[in-house]
């Protein structure tokens, strides 16, 4: 909520000239996103968006010499890169470069064999997990530049992670820092209102916590059988967690015989109902859909009204709900965390609910600022639903650790 997008689309503007077209790659749900905001906000640059059947995208990368600017999703140019081999782009930007964060994958490979004259990463967690990452984008940027990944990992990586080497971290970021254009909320938007950020920490009751308890015992012991046979298996041991995370939600995403919301869920409509009463829109955030239904399903009961964003919503539609959202006086927008957590603008909320904590913090703050960027007028209140003595407790110490 910085405006790099609005900083971007400035330098493309200023950049017009023959045979400077830009190109933008961007996640699939933002690609009409950065359509509308060029047109929101520039009167001279032409945009087409490369989306439709191969047949579509064949015939519309044919005209791209008559546009300024070119938006596709990452999803596209896997697909398409051999078509555009021809193409030599003036100003190449990655939106949301974190989707480049692997680099083994087609989308780290594929953006990578695009010609683009100069090179941009757009993102607000150029880390979320490892050094790795950062490596990753720079490799995009500049191949080379920091090294091939084999000699950054033994020379920075393992020592900065493993041992925080104060040294080599110092180094690493001698290198970066004259490349990496950081805006910060603090020193940019002094006239942007406070966000005020509470965890609620919330009891199980009885019947909750003998489930709960039940079922980490059970977890306990399948992971010590599994570790006397096997070792650790990564993917049983994130089922048996996230089987427990969900029981902190709502014990009927587990169990088919219980007829009551959660305790969570029950704390959580109360909120709701607070900010209804005080005409405050709220963006409600979980990396569970089928917990997005249950709320809607107490919405309904409640008589508050709702839209829903999931990864199932079309492009199109998505679209339309922000557009609606933004005007309307619907009070709840609940929003599954990876499709909606980043690239939307809902400054008309002046609530975020964050209804499960996600590991990694970085992902759970990009969510928040849907609502806490340039644009919002209000005190911005945020608030992460955690279960007392649960994994989610635990979850809360990890985000610390990796927000250090």
């Amino acid at each position: 909520g910085l405006g790099k997008t609005l900083q971007v689309m400035t330098l493309i503007e200023d950049g017009i000239g023959e045979n400077h077209v830009s190109l933008v790659v961007a996640p699939a749900t933002l690609i009409y996103n950065w359509q509308d905001e060029i047109k929101k906000f520039s009167k001279k640059l032409k945009t087409v968006c490369i989306t439709g059947n191969i047949a579509q995208r064949k015939k519309l990368i044919e005209s791209i010499p008559e546009y300024d600017v070119v938006i596709t999703s990452y999803d596209y140019i896997r697909r398409d890169y051999e078509l555009y081999k021809d193409y030599q782009f003036y100003y190449f930007i990655l939106d949301e470069a974190q989707y480049i964060k692997n680099q083994s994958t087609k989308n780290a490979q594929t953006v990578k064999l695009i010609n683009g004259k100069y090179r941009f990463a757009l993102t607000g967690t150029p880390i979320e997990n490892s050094l790795a990452e950062l490596w990753s984008i720079f490799d995009f940027l500049m191949p080379q530049y920091l090294f091939n990944y084999h000699y950054f990992q033994k020379q920075y990586e393992n020592d900065i992670v493993k041992n925080n080497d104060e040294e080599k971290t110092k180094q690493l970021k001698k290198l970066v820092t004259p490349f990496i254009l950081r805006r910060n909320k603090k020193e940019v938007l002094t006239e942007l209102p406070d966000k005020i950020e509470q965890n609620i920490i919330l009891p199980f009751n009885d019947e909750e916590e003998k489930l709960y308890v039940a079922n980490l015992a059970e977890a306990n012991k399948e992971l010590q059988e599994l570790y006397d046979l096997e070792g650790s298996d990564k993917m049983q041991i994130l089922k048996l967690l996230t089987r427990l995370r969900q029981l902190c939600l709502e014990p009927r995403l587990v169990y088919d015989n219980i007829d009551q919301p959660s305790s969570k869920l029950k704390a959580c409509m109360e909120l709701i109902k607070t900010m209804q009463e005080n005409k405050q829109k709220v963006l409600l955030f979980s990396s569970f859909t089928s917990v997005l239904d249950l709320i809607a399903e107490e919405c309904q009961k409640a008589g508050i009204t709702y839209y829903m964003l999931t990864g199932s919503t079309n492009k199109e539609d998505r679209r339309e709900l922000v557009s609606r959202f933004q005007k309307d006086d619907t009070t709840v927008f609940l929003i599954s965390l990876k499709a909606g957590g980043t690239g939307l603008n809902l400054t008309s909320a002046e609530a975020v609910i964050h209804f499960d904590p996600w590991w990694n913090v970085s992902a759970q703050n990009q969510a928040t600022d849907r609502a806490y960027r340039i644009g919002q007028k209000n005190n911005v209140q945020v608030f992460n639903l955690v279960m007392k003595d649960s994994v989610e407790e635990k979850i809360i110490e990890l985000q610390k650790r990796k927000k250090e």
